[in-house]
């Protein structure tokens, strides 16, 4: 188990390129060969180069858990077929106008946290689809929750201004412990640059010693 400092495309938003579970690292055709084997040996998980839409924007167009992946209605059907063959999951679109799913919804194999702006027809297809138990919630006036929170089956990161009973709502909602944090020298949006499983953790190359405590605490890695 660990955690470890990374960059893409000379980047420490890892978590805009990549998406994952307990068995998959979703990452953009073309990355570097190198790069994508120290990815999946630090997250002890079988790579999937894949597109979505097109793009190498994989994280905030997708989420998944170990039970299913939801991807942007923008999604190729080319690109829906060829990441269940690799996966072996059930791949669907989401049924909404708002397409940055991964910014919208959080999930473990327990529980999702969703944002308001989800109509009840997109909150059903996200229960449906991850077979999870859902709590729609805001987050300190952000609507971005699946940008704010990272939740694996072991523990959960979430936005470092919560108050102490929303930290434990949240962590009920997952099963697990959560505990505030950031990354990359104080950002908040803990997606953007945070990719987990319930094992390990890569995390941008930017952030520090005292937030990779908070991080190691949260997610139990």
């Amino acid at each position: 188990m660990g955690l470890y400092l990374v960059e893409i495309y000379r980047s420490p938003n890892v978590g805009i390129f990549l998406r994952g579970n307990d068995k998959f690292l979703l990452a953009p055709k073309g990355i570097a060969g190198t790069k994508s084997k120290m990815l999946a040996d630090d997250l002890k998980v079988e790579p999937c180069f894949v597109s979505i839409d097109g793009t190498r924007l994989l994280g905030p167009l997708a989420v998944m858990n170990n039970k299913g992946i939801m991807v942007t209605r923008m999604v190729e059907d080319y690109e829906v077929k060829e990441i269940s063959s690799k996966t072996g999951l059930p791949v669907a679109r989401f049924d909404s106008k708002l397409t940055a799913i991964g910014n919208l919804v959080a999930a473990n194999d327990k529980g999702a946290v969703v944002s308001p702006v989800l109509d009840s027809k997109a909150v059903s297809q996200v229960r449906d689809v991850l077979d999870v138990e859902v709590l729609t919630l805001t987050i300190d006036d952000y609507v971005q929750v699946g940008a704010l929170i990272v939740a694996t089956n072991s523990g959960a990161a979430v936005y470092p201004k919560l108050s102490e009973k929303e930290v434990q709502e949240v962590g009920e909602v997952f099963g697990v412990e959560a505990y505030p944090a950031s990354i990359n020298g104080g950002i908040p949006f803990l997606s953007s640059g945070l990719v987990a499983n319930s094992r390990n953790a890569v995390v941008g190359n930017l952030t520090t010693g005292p937030e990779l405590i908070f991080l190691t605490k949260a997610l139990k890695v």
